[in-house]
């Protein structure tokens, strides 16, 4: 896995936190919503961690007129002989990029996030495993809003992380223009493969290893009630958010080459686990208070243990 985040580091330019979060998620067995202004390598990223990851990689582009069948697949009737023939969506594969999901209507939407949750589908009654493993990475554009349709909260909480990219610093934005020389020469690079969907399986069994105290349980459930207990929050974050925050500081744990967690490696994972699961008050978001600051303090007020 070090192996595929130094690959992936040498590729995309500035985002080393943002990658090593996407690799945990992806050996936790859960899902990424990728947030940023267009061009700054969400799709890249998505992809070259497939190519690398070497398994099946399809992307689907959300627009109002996509329809659930579009993604999951459907029936066809054939008059010749009077029988029927399942067509499987794109969504039976082993990393699906789902691009500006908001752009669709909410039917859309949850026929993904179902899939997401249960790791099937149904199709005319039949219901399809999806491969293993099954990792989607949905992008969305935290600027543009007209004509789209923004996730409620219960979709938001499917999400293991909610990765924001940010633009790069002058050095890494150099280093970007650099490796677009040529530029003929750059589009027809191909990446060998680094994994295995056997391997990645294989290693998403080893988390049950990881060895979590009984002072660090403790701990992550202080830190998801406390967020209910913000005058600030109007919404807190539920117990998936607690089990979130344990699957990816075990995941990021294993990733360090440990078989224990850390306070230090809960910190870490919890406000990418948790930003997208808190709902401010009006008065919060007025006096331009985040997600993001409530963790933070959340976290600076309980006592790490030791």
């Amino acid at each position: 896995m070090n192996e595929l985040i130094q690959s992936m580091e040498q590729r995309l330019f500035g985002q080393k936190l943002n990658i090593r979060l996407l690799v945990t998620a992806l050996l936790a067995g859960g899902h990424v919503l990728l947030e940023g202004v267009p061009g700054l390598g969400k799709t890249k990223m998505a992809r070259t961690l497939a190519d690398l990851s070497g398994g099946d990689y399809r992307r689907i582009q959300f627009t109002p007129d996509l329809m659930p069948g579009d993604i999951t697949g459907s029936v066809i009737y054939h008059m010749q002989d009077h029988s029927f023939t399942t067509i499987q969506g794109p969504i039976f594969t082993n990393v699906l990029l789902a691009d500006e999901i908001n752009r669709s209507g909410p039917k859309t939407q949850a026929a993904l996030l179902e899939a997401m949750e249960e790791r099937q589908v149904t199709i005319q009654g039949n219901t399809y495993k999806l491969p293993n493993p099954f990792f989607v990475v949905a992008t969305q554009n935290p600027v543009e809003y007209e004509g789209t349709y923004p996730l409620p909260e219960a979709q938001l909480d499917r999400f293991l992380f909610k990765l924001v990219l940010d633009y790069p610093g002058e050095e890494a934005e150099v280093e970007i223009l650099r490796s677009h020389v040529p530029f003929g020469q750059h589009q027809e690079e191909s990446l060998a493969a680094l994994l295995t969907p056997e391997r990645i399986t294989e290693l998403q069994r080893r988390l049950s290893d990881v060895v979590v105290e009984e002072s660090l349980f403790t701990y992550i459930a202080t830190i998801i009630r406390k967020t209910r207990e913000s005058k600030r929050v109007q919404l807190g974050a539920s117990p998936r958010a607690g089990i979130a925050v344990l699957m990816a500081s075990k995941a990021w744990a294993l990733l360090d080459g440990r078989t224990y967690v850390t306070p230090d490696d809960i910190k870490l994972v919890a406000r990418p686990a948790l930003r997208h699961r808190l709902l401010l008050t009006p008065q919060a978001e007025l006096e331009g208070g985040t997600s993001d600051h409530i963790i933070q303090e959340t976290l600076g007020s309980i006592p790490v243990p030791r």
